[in-house]
């Protein structure tokens, strides 16, 4: 497995696959891989030639107060991870490679970050989209993957890719969950046992506001039922709680239809999201 610290090399590497005319699949993560990157690498393998992995913590999409310096890190397991998955490549930039001192570019999907994870983390995706950005022009992917457990990311990336002509197809694979329903994600490592079972209330929470959903219920009574059941079962503090349109994440509140009812909630330090689809969603 070839390991590319700059973006150049990447780019060699990646047009020499073109020449041959090799699919190239990317996985873009932060690292600390799990088993919902896993499967991301598994469907790349499988769909594509030749599959990058990019693992970088991009300091632009967290907060002054969120957990950049904390966020877990371990490029070592990492590596045999993806060494054995069948990876590749494997780009590894560092902070400085990726904005260097000059750097002064960004990138805003307007509408569709306003709301949900965008209403309480301003800028967060002005930084998702600016280093994806630079990771499609790094790795030159034919085809790019991403989880749906960050839903309203994908919408974002889709937009984005469309806007600017990027040509790459973007595929987002369901959510893989602990045996419990909680949604794989690099910051359940910041939970410890009790905290992982109340934290598995989450998803059982939506699981409830889905079947109220499909039942016709107003939108409001399902999302105080979401409320009340996280608020009895764990000691989380919520967020926010919201039926959304799939394709646009404005609020929906005709009952039953296609909607995407997604979450963010807090216990001490760790900060989750989580969503489900009812009815219709993004198409891989």
């Amino acid at each position: 497995m070839l390991l590319a610290p700059t973006i150049r090399r990447m780019q060699e590497v990646s047009r020499s696959w073109q020449k041959k005319g090799l699919a190239i699949g990317l996985v873009p993560t932060m690292g600390y891989l799990h088993e919902g990157h896993l499967s991301l690498i598994k469907k790349a393998v499988q769909s594509c030639d030749r599959v990058i992995v990019s693992v970088f913590v991009n300091p632009l999409q967290f907060g002054p107060s969120e957990d950049f310096e904390s966020y877990p890190r371990d490029l070592k397991k990492d590596r045999s991870l993806c060494r054995r998955a069948g990876v590749d490549a494997l780009f590894v930039p560092s902070a400085r490679e990726m904005y260097p001192a000059s750097f002064q570019t960004s990138i805003e999907v307007e509408k569709l970050s306003r709301g949900l994870e965008g209403a309480v983390r301003p800028g967060h995706f002005r930084g998702v989209a600016t280093v994806v950005a630079k990771l499609l022009n790094a790795c030159l992917p034919n085809v790019a993957f991403f989880g749906q457990k960050d839903y309203q990311q994908a919408v974002v990336i889709r937009q984005m890719v469309a806007d600017l002509n990027f040509p790459v197809k973007i595929v987002v694979c369901p959510t893989v969950r602990e045996p419990s329903g909680l949604a794989a994600s690099s910051r359940n490592s910041y939970l410890g046992e009790s905290e992982r079972k109340e934290a598995s209330m989450l998803y059982r929470a939506l699981q409830l506001g889905a079947e109220k959903w499909k039942a016709k219920m107003p939108a409001e009574e399902v999302i105080r039922i979401v409320k009340d059941y996280i608020a009895k079962h764990s000691g989380f503090e919520i967020e926010y709680v919201e039926t959304s349109d799939p394709k646009t994440l404005l609020p929906v509140r005709e009952a039953g239809r296609p909607a995407v009812l997604s979450l963010a909630a807090r216990l001490g330090k760790v900060r989750l999201i989580d969503n489900i689809l009812v009815g219709a969603g993004l198409k891989t």
